[in-house]
């Protein structure tokens, strides 16, 4: 397990950063759930496959096929034994070239935008497969994660998020806001697993990108220690 790939198997009961962000994780996949329209669903950057396996188990009534891909290797091998089910089909792809080979009715796409060179190009490519009237299901950070998280390449707010999908198309249907409240000196000190992961020279960041500082303490005086997270139904028109 590390900050990117959560394997539920492997988190240990007393680490509180993995349990919290497993259910985190698991909140959204069951809203995504019950906002699915009837047919296809593509699962895009599906990481261990708890997730796709948990749309397959408690939403199947939905759902004709999942095709659930990631870029990593091991993790789709990891899911295509824990989490086998005969409506998952396990594939390693590249998110901004991934082509689900059917038309979907559904994408769900959780915490990977903000991974992505251009996410905006990323949206834009997996809608095409995207029939109208389908659902985009979608979550990203909306308070600063860069300084800490060397894997995030940008930074969003709620408005900059859904912006993106808007101008490719879209409408808004629902959404709600996460907030995960979080004790800076553990993750400081890494005396989590997830938390080695962390960016090992935070102030050499903040020198070559001072922007990212003062985005970070707006955040803390707005929000206080918190991480914030947008999770958004939008519909293809």
């Amino acid at each position: 397990m590390s900050m990117e790939r959560i394997y539920p198997d492997n988190i240990q009961t007393d680490e509180i950063t993995g349990s919290e962000t497993l259910q985190l994780h698991l909140e959204r996949y069951h809203y995504a759930g019950r906002h699915l329209q009837p047919g296809n669903v593509a699962d895009v950057a599906c990481g261990a496959g708890y997730g796709s396996y948990l749309l397959a188990t408690a939403y199947g009534d939905k759902i004709q096929q999942i095709i659930a891909a990631d870029i990593d290797e091991t993790s789709i091998a990891y899911a295509a034994k824990r989490y086998a089910h005969a409506k998952i089909r396990f594939v390693t792809a590249d998110a901004v070239h991934f082509d689900p080979g059917v038309v979907l009715n559904n994408i769900v796409s959780l915490e990977t935008i903000e991974h992505l060179n251009d996410p905006a190009l990323f949206i834009k490519h997996i809608s095409t497969y995207l029939a109208a009237g389908g659902r985009f299901i979608a979550s990203a950070p909306v308070t600063p994660s860069m300084d800490a998280n060397p894997y995030h390449l940008h930074d969003f707010t709620i408005s900059s998020f859904k912006k993106m999908f808007l101008e490719a198309g879209m409408k808004e249907i629902d959404s709600f806001i996460q907030v995960q409240r979080y004790h800076p000196l553990p993750l400081i000190q890494r005396k989590e697993k997830r938390s080695e992961d962390l960016r090992k020279n935070v102030l050499r960041f903040y020198l070559d990108h001072p922007g990212k500082f003062f985005s970070r303490l707006s955040s803390i005086v707005r929000d206080g220690f918190a991480n914030k997270y947008a999770v958004v139904i939008f519909e293809k028109l």
